[in-house]
């Protein structure tokens, strides 16, 4: 056999190219074209539409990045096209490059009707089919010059406060053709074909049987008269397309997709736009392939569309009714699920869900989430408390070291429970359905032999599109086709309801999905993930206290609508390229800009409800939100001002330095300002290791090799600088309640100021860090060496932690050189041990080494700030406050404790209460209570949410403090848990209460 396998492909490749693409669209007019643009932000349509226009031409140039330009493109359709195929092709000036990351368009018609959008692979709008000849076409196109930011090249482009004002694009083409139907059906032939066709073993018959069959397509065709010879080449193919697949083919659920960022290289407010392109463009795509199944995750995208575009939200509402477009993900957007606080994380389920139910009635069963950062060991307990039954990702499928070893599976969380989940093996979740694509998953598909079926979510994605007619037409040809997986367009229910029905028994995979990349979004952009955290632990105040006070108060109105609106404020800047740090800096200073804004209506709030519990008078009121007791004042529940009972705070110079005891620590702090002695009194047990220094602040270069603001390579630990030079140290404040020890440095453009402070009665050391920050490129850590022999540490995730190796014993391990944390992290041998704890770091890193003495050190370290330059050039430039203490002596439940206390810090107002008393109150430490809130229904039921936090079984008393009528376990949504114990109070208001390992649970209580 002669090989000419390599001439047929690339003739295949340049006759599609420059003879039967081009001849799609033929007979072209040009249409004329105005234009007017729009100041400043997007405009209305109604004011794009009644806009005064001036006349404009292809090939002008328009669009300032971020600008807005609105297109009125008008003509006529020549009579003698009657009974043809009409369409108009705009092209913007499109870079052919993936659409959603450069200019965009949304078509209009003249009564302000949304019909689809315009992006670099479907620049086409339809006029008739058939037209009859002489039909007016009016069309106005609102177009978005955003700017192409994918080049990871640092740049000022990101913000429309420091974007160039000079023209990006050129309108290239605004024309009338027509489309020629039996053209374009080739193209999808030859495509599909050709990509099988590559796609195959040299050897493989069937490769070459399709060889032959372009070959004779090919020859078949009169490169002069495409249109004119397009069925005789389509017929050469007809037999090769006929072919039916193998019994045994891979079966593929080809789910409609478009993964749209809620933020990224682009703001908040394009999101919106992209997302009402997008839904338009899938409508009108159902509206010609009734089979065609579109799914969409995030209930806050919806939303935009619902208050932003009504009339495109009836379309969608409509196709959602009739199945076409359907819901998933069941949550308010696609969050990042490593640094989401626990009761957000749960609240991310209510609003997303109550969503699709109130909008459109569906239980969504589908947790979605293709693209985050890795996956949270708590997920799987709430995905089952939220009522939905799997989770898919795709995003695993990135790590740099180890595959992951499922593409379906069971995925058990901390507490035990365990949610079917699957990994498409296509490797991607903006798939075209391409032949190669196709072919991979089948290749990839680690479950041969037990199971025969995987998803594949298909369309542009990222910054939007979503599928397209030739991603269809390739779709029905791949349907049953020889040499190919079977692939079936259907909803993701039906791919999971088969999956799990042919694969029961599928491994389990138990603990966190962590991902081997992009473990610099733990701590990239620490503004945003301080204003996150502290949002977190405002909102818990002030439902605490709102809802204390609507028990408590006669005439206080729960602000119900208020909460819901600044939770999902907060949701939504959960999402995983905002609150990991790797978006635009417009997103990030309007981040801030939000964050400032939650944080003052907050403060308003429970200043409001904390004044109603105290009542009027002028002694000082102590309100304390934390979940344990301190000084004296109850978890939940406030008292007059305390007596301090612990014994007074000593210093003492010392060596240059000073020594800070309180009875309970004994802390030296040396000439350097560093922290070479915690001394734990009781234990008699030191916490730093002999020889070394805690709290000793270290920069390192921070240049990965691809993704700035979300990586951080290994080899950034091969040079490190110690900051060990004090410019000042002094003993700046010491009396019986505490003592501070502050101490200056400087160091490249930066300085920093930091506050060593040991209270009376605490057992930890308080440190408060003040940064100026003007590095580029480099990675600020803080070290505590401890003289702990460590196997393992543990970090706090939602509702409960997670246990990770110390050690580097397989490539596993070795790749989780930084890891996740909320509020602590906690190291210990047997009988004692240590934990750092942070009111807004989630970066860590934890590692073991022998000594001269034979001890060995665990030295735990906190991510406090990077400096990358792409994408936002100024990352983390300037000032921050950090705040973070060692708790020598911390076991796993006390680690809790401080974790809530530094977050959570104690409020007083004045009025005349010498008490309020807490609403609930836990008499075991690891029965955590986690909020407390009003029913979302309105009722005035009062819901608990509590988790056991130790990892084992707890069995306490719960005391409820206001009289209740009955109480309901309920799900995240508020809703009766089918087959829950039934709970009973006692007279005293005693509930009994056994928890299993890390369980969360929730419970409605209706009064009187």
């Amino acid at each position: 056999m002669h090989d000419d396998r390599g001439i047929v492909e690339h003739r295949l490749r340049r006759v599609l190219q420059e003879r039967i693409r081009p001849a799609v669209h033929s007979e072209r007019l040009p249409l004329t074209v105005e234009r007017w643009e729009a100041p400043g932000e997007p405009v209305p349509v109604a004011e794009g539409l009644s806009a005064v226009y001036r006349p404009a031409a292809a090939g002008e140039r328009w669009g300032p990045a971020w600008g807005t330009t609105w297109f009125r493109v008008t003509g006529r359709v020549p009579g003698e096209w009657r009974g043809r195929t009409v369409e108009a092709v705009i092209d913007l000036g499109f870079d052919r490059r993936m659409p959603g990351f450069q200019c965009e368009g949304l078509v209009h018609r003249p009564d302000g009707e949304a019909v689809k959008a315009l992006n670099p692979f479907n620049d086409w709008v339809r006029i008739g089919d058939p037209v009859e000849g002489g039909e007016e076409v009016l069309l106005y196109v609102e177009a978005a010059s955003n700017p192409i930011l994918v080049d990871h090249a640092p740049t000022y482009e990101g913000d429309r406060l420091t974007s160039g004002r000079d023209p990006l694009y050129r309108v290239e083409c605004v024309d009338l053709t027509v489309f020629e139907t039996e053209v374009w059906e080739l193209v999808q032939d030859l495509e599909v074909l050709g990509a099988l066709m590559h796609s195959l073993a040299e050897n493989d018959a069937r490769r070459w049987e399709i060889l032959r069959a372009v070959e004779r397509c090919l020859d078949a065709l009169d490169l002069t008269d495409v249109a004119g010879t397009a069925a005789g080449g389509r017929a050469e193919l007809a037999g090769v397309l006929s072919s039916p697949a193998n019994g045994s083919a891979h079966r593929i659920s080809a789910v409609g997709h478009a993964h749209i960022d809620s933020a990224w290289l682009w703001p908040l407010r394009e999101t919106v736009r992209k997302v009402a392109r997008t839904s338009s463009n899938m409508v009108n795509l159902m509206e010609d392939h009734p089979g065609f199944v579109f799914a969409m995750s995030q209930a806050q995208q919806l939303d935009w569309i619902k208050q932003h575009r009504p009339k495109v939200f009836a379309k969608v509402k409509k196709k959602i009714a009739d199945g076409q477009f359907v819901p998933v993900g069941g949550m308010w957007v696609e969050s990042d699920t490593n640094m989401v606080g626990g009761e957000a994380m749960a609240r991310q389920f209510l609003y997303g869900k109550k969503f699709f139910l109130e909008e459109f009635g569906i239980e969504t069963e589908e947790v979605w989430l293709p693209d985050s950062f890795g996956y949270t060991a708590a997920m799987p307990q709430l995905v089952k408390l939220s009522g939905s039954r799997w989770f898919l990702t795709q995003k695993i499928s990135w790590s740099q070291v180890n595959k992951f070893p499922h593409h379906t599976f069971w995925w058990e969380g901390i507490d035990g429970t365990r949610v079917f989940t699957h990994f498409p093996p296509v490797d991607t979740y903006n798939s075209d359905l391409g032949g190669e694509q196709m072919a991979h998953a089948a290749r990839n598909y680690q479950e041969k032999g037990r199971g025969s079926r995987s998803l594949a979510p298909f369309g542009w994605g990222d910054g939007g599109g979503g599928p397209t007619r030739e991603m269809l037409a390739r779709a029905e040809r791949l349907k049953d086709l020889e040499g190919s997986p079977r692939v079936e367009v259907e909803k993701p229910s039906e791919f999971f309801r088969k999956a799990q029905e042919e694969y029961p028994d599928a491994p389990v995979w138990a603990g966190e999905l962590y991902l081997e990349l992009h473990r610099g979004t733990y701590t990239s952009q620490a503004r945003t993930k301080q204003g996150n955290r502290h949002s977190e632990s405002l909102l818990r105040e002030a439902e605490l206290w709102a809802a204390t006070a609507a028990v408590r108060v006669p005439g206080y109105t729960y602000p119900r609508a208020e909460l819901e609106a600044l939770w999902k404020t907060v949701l939504l800047h959960q999402f995983h390229d905002i609150l990991p740090g790797s978006s635009i800096a417009w997103v990030h200073r309007e981040a801030r800009e939000t964050y400032a804004r939650v944080r003052a209506e907050l403060e308003l709030i429970t200043v409001a409800a904390q004044t109603a519990l105290a009542g009027a008078g002028e002694h000082t009121v102590v309100f304390n939100c934390a979940p344990h007791e301190r000084r004296s004042v109850p978890a939940g529940g406030a008292s007059a001002t305390p007596a301090r009972t612990a014994p007074p705070v000593t210093a003492t110079p010392r060596d240059g330095g000073f020594e800070l005891a309180n009875g309970l620590l004994r802390i030296v702090v040396d000439s350097r300002g560093l922290v070479v002695s915690a001394y734990d009194l009781e234990a008699r047990r030191e916490a730093v290791a002999p020889g070394l220094a805690a709290n000793l602040l270290q920069v390192h270069p921070d240049f990965p090799n691809m993704w700035d603001a979300w990586d951080i390579d290994e080899f950034y630990r091969h040079n490190v600088t110690d900051l060990t030079h004090a410019d000042s140290l002094g003993l700046t404040s010491s009396a019986e309640e505490a003592a501070t020890v502050t101490v200056t440095r400087s160091f490249g453009a930066s300085a920093l100021t930091q506050r060593l402070t040991l209270r009376s009665g605490a057992k930890v050391l308080d440190i408060e860090t003040d940064v100026d920050w003007h590095e580029t490129e480099k990675f600020l850590k803080a070290a505590f060496p401890l003289d702990v022999k460590a196997d393992r540490s543990a970090s706090e995730t939602q509702f409960g932690h997670v246990f990770r190796p110390t050690h580097t014993n397989t490539s596993w391990e070795a790749a989780k050189f930084e890891i996740c944390a909320h509020r602590w992290i906690q190291v210990e041998e047997p009988g004692w041990g240590a934990a750092v704890v942070n009111d807004s770091t989630y970066g860590h890193d934890v590692t073991r080494d022998v000594r001269d003495d034979g001890g060995q050190t665990t030295t735990v370290r906190l991510s406090l700030l990077r400096a990358p330059r792409y994408p936002d050039p100024e990352t983390d430039q300037g000032t921050h406050r950090l705040r973070f203490a060692l708790a020598p002596g911390a076991t796993v439940t006390d680690a809790v404790r401080e974790g809530h206390w530094i977050n959570l810090p104690e409020r007083t107002v004045t009025g005349s209460a010498a008490s309020v008393v807490p609403l609930f109150t836990s008499d075991d430490d690891r029965i955590v209570v986690e909020a407390v809130k009003l029913a979302e229904d309105g009722s005035g039921d009062v819901v608990v949410r509590l988790y056991e936090a130790g990892g084992g079984r707890a069995t306490g008393t719960l005391t409820v403090g206001f009289p209740a009528t009955s109480v309901t376990e309920t799900d995240l949504l508020e809703r009766p848990l089918a087959g829950a114990p039934e709970h009973r109070p006692g007279p005293d208001g005693a509930l009994p209460l056994t928890l299993r390992p890390f369980q969360i649970l929730t419970l409605r209580l209706a009064r009187p």
